[in-house]
């Protein structure tokens, strides 16, 4: 499906003509009625299925995790 308009007229239609490239149609923009520029929708890629527990026992935290950093981190000091 595609609807041709005027850039003249898209201008002040930009919001509703995305809205309608987003639902998969293809928005052509003409100038003196010679199409110019075409809007399309970007494909979403499909993300893989999350699995809890994949990676269970690969990940650890250190002990002194919330403790305080040593002044010499923050100044910069060795």
């Amino acid at each position: 499906m595609s609807t041709t308009i005027e850039i003249q007229d898209a201008q002040n239609r930009l919001g509703e003509l995305v809205k309608e490239a987003a639902g998969g149609t293809d928005v052509v923009l003409t100038d003196a009625g010679v199409p110019v520029a075409r809007l399309t929708p970007i494909p979403q890629p499909k993300a893989a299925p999350r699995i809890p527990g994949l990676h269970a026992g690969t990940v650890w935290m250190s002990d002194d995790f919330n403790d305080p950093l040593p002044d010499e981190f923050w100044l910069g000091d060795e």
